[in-house]
Parts: structure tokens; C-alpha cells; sequence
């Protein structure tokens, strides 16, 4: 069932021919519509962009789509100035917001066939990230890494989670996550949740902070990290479909991290992946305890380059499964 908010566009949206499960009509702070939606179940929201007070300022937007799934969510846009500038619309797709048209069958495409990043990507202006990227190397010593699912429920939350814990003990680290909410469960101050257009505002700011991991998911943020951790769950099932999803997707990851994580693979697995795949698999992470020290991790992280993590107990790994691969 479907919802309806709608404004100035209420006549036209009165013949979508579609299930309804709630329709409110008038002019909406953002708290209000939030209030109303955060708990309530629905498949899709269309939304009257003049429906929302202040829509005219991104910041808006920016609350809204922190507080509901906007790939629930197809956004009708007026033909004020504002929202036809390529400025207005950028921002739109760095806060997630992938669903946006200003006419009745546009509405009626993306109800069947929502959008992705991929097919917005055209109008997405990058100079900021560009200048943010600049200016970052000049002014801050800070390592930016990223982690990044390629098999879906490749683990890359709680990895960076378990990273963050284990880096902590050494440096001074945060994480940042880009247009998702998943970080609120972890209950840490310093994992953060934000959107893409905020990223780089986050960025200049950690001048004192040795470390920032990023969950870069869809976010095609991959450009501002130093480095990129891809990760693959290498069970049949995930790992078929990502074949089939893209058949060249480790040729386009030649010279890249692959890490094997949740694996349950062994060192003669490992070696028979790296020659099926004609790639280079640069660690094997096993399934983990969130609750303890991994050493796993110290040995992980020394050969990305963080030295501190290197102790004692991460050199006697070598020669075990997980010390595959030489310093």
C-alpha cells in the first residue's frame, strides 16, 4: 500500500491509480512529516515537493532523508527555479535521493522502476568532492579508508566497527557512514551517520583525527578515500550472483583490496579462488566476535599499514591460514 502527500500537485495526484493506505494533503514541517512516517509501514511515499515547508533549502531535504528511506520515497518536483537548477538536483542525489520527476508518468515509471545511482549519476555535479579532495592532502595528515560491500551483506558495518574498536587502541579514529543509519545500534559518539553532501564538511573538519573509516556503500565516494577495502563473502550464492550481476567485475577490480571476509575458507580454497577468479586476494578475514579482541585484525591492519596494530602475537599468525599473505 502506498502513501500520498500532497500540496499544490493534489488534483494530479488524486489519478495515480493505485493502492492508497494514507493521503494527507496542506503544507508540512519536516518534523511533522517525520513524525507522522518514521514508524508507519508503507511500500512507496509520493511526495509533492511544495508540501514540505522550506523545501526550496536542500538542509531540509537533508533532515528528511536522515529520518526515512528515501528509496521508499518519489519525490514530485514544481518548475520553481530553485528545484530546476542542476545545483538543487545534485544535492538531491547526494543526500540518496535517486526518485525525483515533475510529471504524472514519471511517477507512474519509477512506482516500477526505481532509480539507482546509476541512472542519476549524469546530473551529479562532483567539483566539491574534488576541491575537498585537494584541500584534504594539502591541509590534514588524516588516512581516509574505505569499506566497501561487492557481495550484498558482505559485513562491511560491523567490520568497520570491529576496525574502529581495534585502530582505537593506537590512533585517533572515526567512522562515518553515507546515507545510511546503521551506526545508531553500534551507541558510539564517534561513529557517525551523514549524507554524501555533508561528507566533505565532515572531512576538513577531522584535523586531528588519525584515521576516518567510511562505509562508502552507494555513495560513490570511493574518489575522496586514500584507500578502498573491497569486500566478497565468497560463499557459491553471493559469489554467482555477483557474477552474473557483472562478469567483469574482477577484471575492474584488477589492483584493488579484495578481502574475503566472514570466510570460511582455507589457505588451498583461497589459492583455488585467486586462480577461478584471475585475481589477487589481499586478506581472508573469518567470521568474528564483535565482543573481543581479534588478533586477526591487528595482523590485518599491520599490513594495510597501520604499524602500531603489529604485535607479537599478530607475527606468530604467519603460516596459518590467516597469515597466508607476507608482509
Amino acid at each position: 500500500m502506498n502513501v500520498i502527500v500532497s500540496n499544490k500537485y493534489q488534483e494530479l495526484l488524486s489519478s495515480l491509480d493505485i493502492d492508497i493506505i494514507k493521503s494527507i494533503n496542506g503544507e508540512f514541517e519536516v518534523d511533522e512529516l517525520i513524525s507522522m512516517f518514521a514508524n508507519f509501514f508503507y511500500q512507496r511515499m509520493i511526495l509533492d515537493i511544495t508540501a514540505i515547508k522550506g523545501y526550496r533549502d536542500s538542509k531540509n531535504l537533508q533532515k528528511l532523508s536522515m529520518a526515512l528511506d528515501m528509496k521508499k520515497i518519489i519525490l514530485l518536483l514544481d518548475d520553481s527555479d530553485d528545484t530546476l537548477s542542476s545545483d538543487y538536483l545534485s544535492r538531491l542525489i547526494s543526500m540518496g535521493i535517486y526518485n525525483f520527476t515533475r510529471n504524472l508518468e514519471g511517477i507512474t515509471y519509477l512506482l516500477n522502476n526505481p532509480n539507482s545511482y546509476r541512472d542519476v549519476a549524469h546530473i551529479h555535479q562532483l567539483d566539491q568532492l574534488t576541491e575537498t579532495v585537494n584541500e584534504k592532502h594539502v591541509n590534514s595528515n588524516v588516512r581516509v579508508l574505505g569499506i566497501k560491500n561487492l557481495t550484498e551483506g558482505a559485513g562491511a558495518t560491523s567490520l568497520i566497527y570491529m576496525l574502529k574498536k581495534q585502530l582505537s587502541r593506537n590512533y585517533s579514529v572515526i567512522a562515518i557512514e553515507i546515507n545510511k543509519k546503521d551506526f545508531v545500534y553500534f551507541n558510539d559518539k564517534d561513529m557517525i551517520s551523514t549524507t554524501r553532501d555533508q561528507f566533505p564538511t565532515i572531512l576538513l573538519k577531522a584535523k586531528d583525527i588519525d584515521i576516518i573509516l567510511v562505509d562508502v556503500n552507494e555513495s560513490k565516494t570511493e574518489d575522496i578515500c586514500d584507500d578502498v577495502l573491497y569486500l566478497l563473502e565468497p560463499s557459491s550464492l553471493k559469489l554467482n550472483k555477483l557474477i552474473r550481476k557483472n562478469r567483469n567485475v574482477f577484471r575492474e577490480l584488477s589492483g584493488k583490496k579484495i578481502i574475503l571476509n566472514k570466510s570460511l575458507l582455507d589457505s588451498r580454497d583461497v589459492l583455488d579462488f585467486e586462480g577461478e577468479a584471475r585475481t589477487n586476494v589481499f586478506y581472508n578475514v573469518p567470521p568474528l566476535n564483535d565482543r573481543v579482541h581479534n588478533k586477526v585484525l591487528d595482523s590485518f591492519l599491520a599490513k594495510l599499514g597501520f604499524g602500531r596494530q603489529k604485535s607479537n602475537e599478530a607475527s606468530n599468525e604467519k603460516g596459518k591460514i590467516l597469515g597466508l599473505f607476507k608482509f
